[in-house]
């Protein structure tokens, strides 16, 4: 292989909020390479911003299963590459399959739903922040706040009681876990999809005002294709969230004149929002594309059925699109990050993330003003071994 080549993914960090170097640099010469993936495949590895937009935008590059490879070793997701879409997973289709189910979650995560959801969020996140301040430092903010939160706010918008929600974290979190088996991970996503169909089919002779009702109600889509999409917004829903909660929240105390610039202007939150999304860009193993055909692309011939990885963190670290991009500056222009994807396949989720994210730091960093690390910063552990990057614990004092 050449120099603009690699023969496997780095994964290594040498900064807990940057993307490994060689990922990040020289953009000008090699936003485009070649990467070998695990399985032996030959194909492509994207790092620069305008190509990625464009790959992302692209109908000739397919979203569908039957055609995706992982970039790294990852056992759990044999079961779903390389074979076609679980029913109602659209993140695995192209159109029209893809368009048919998401038009009918589109008014699942509307600004006018996001508004009317906003006073529940504000709830949770004061009633968690109360329980902190009770119990006492030290804490661990993820399973104290940052993981809670997340998990009842999407509980509450699909209609799932939550009662479920230590089974559905724990099976989530192995769907996304790098380490877990093949078999593991089947399992776990049978038992969330009888969970979720379990209580479609309740919706469906008990209807309520949640979006799983909704579904259910409104007949367009199959038991289970409302199951799998249930699955897909309620483990996704939550764990991204809860990452960018927590990591975030590590980033902001190890730049504390960006802690302070936050907690002292209240103007700041949502422009700080979008450049934590930015600077952390937590989908940090990229996302998968197949080109149907050749395809031209940064003057290099990408052949049809080679892997395409589009790398989200040097993406958004891209200092043709944001000068100093290594720098967490929560003023800079934002507009134009890639952290929720781009194209037909946006994250649908990102109103209802980017509110509780709006919400829940402003009122994090003025309840605890005084918020640091309980522990010297190397030993905060890393969940570098997950699908979404972000900390496995956060131990905080004030």
């Amino acid at each position: 292989m050449t120099r603009d080549a690699f023969p496997t993914l780095p994964t290594r960090r040498d900064n807990p909020f940057d993307p490994p170097a060689a990922l990040t640099e020289p953009y000008d010469a090699l936003p485009l390479r070649r990467l070998r993936y695990p399985d032996g495949h030959l194909g492509w590895l994207v790092t620069g911003h305008a190509l990625a937009r464009t790959v992302l935008a692209d109908p000739r590059f397919s979203a569908r299963s039957e055609f995706k490879r992982a970039p790294v070793a990852r056992p759990g997701i044999d079961p779903f590459y390389g074979a076609p879409a679980l029913p109602g997973w659209l993140v695995d289709m192209d159109p029209p399959a893809h368009t048919r189910i998401r038009r009918r979650l589109a008014g699942t995560f509307t600004a006018r739903r996001m508004k009317a959801l906003r006073p529940r969020v504000e709830h949770l996140v004061d009633a968690h922040l109360t329980d902190m301040a009770r119990t006492g430092p030290p804490v661990d903010l993820v399973s104290a706040f940052a993981l809670p939160v997340p998990s009842l706010a999407i509980c509450d918008l699909l209609g799932v009681p939550e009662r479920t929600r230590p089974a559905f974290q724990q099976d989530s979190a192995t769907l996304f876990s790098l380490t877990a088996s093949a078999a593991d991970a089947a399992d776990a996503m049978e038992r969330l999809d009888g969970l979720l169909r379990e209580l479609t089919e309740d919706k469906r002779r008990r209807p309520d005002d949640g979006v799983l009702s909704a579904l259910a109600q409104d007949g367009a889509l199959s038991t289970e294709e409302i199951a799998g999409a249930g699955v897909l917004l309620l483990t996704a829903g939550h764990e991204t969230t809860a990452s960018s909660l927590s990591l975030g929240t590590f980033a902001l105390l190890c730049h504390p004149e960006q802690f302070d610039r936050l907690r002292t202007d209240p103007a700041l939150v949502d422009n700080a929002v979008e450049e934590l999304l930015r600077y952390l860009t937590i989908f940090h193993f990229g996302v998968p594309r197949t080109p149907l055909e050749d395809v031209t692309l940064g003057e290099r011939l990408i052949r049809a059925g080679e892997s395409v990885t589009v790398y989200l963190p040097s993406a958004n670290r891209d200092p043709q699109r944001f000068p100093e991009p290594h720098v967490l500056d929560l003023g800079r222009r934002t507009a134009g990050h890639l952290s929720f994807g781009f194209g037909l396949h946006q994250c649908l989720g990102q109103n209802l993330a980017r509110l509780e994210m709006r919400v829940a730091f402003p009122a994090l960093l003025n309840r605890f003003p005084g918020l640091s690390l309980a522990v010297p910063p190397d030993e905060v552990p890393l969940s570098a071994d997950m699908g979404f990057y972000g900390v496995h614990r956060l131990p905080v004092t004030w």
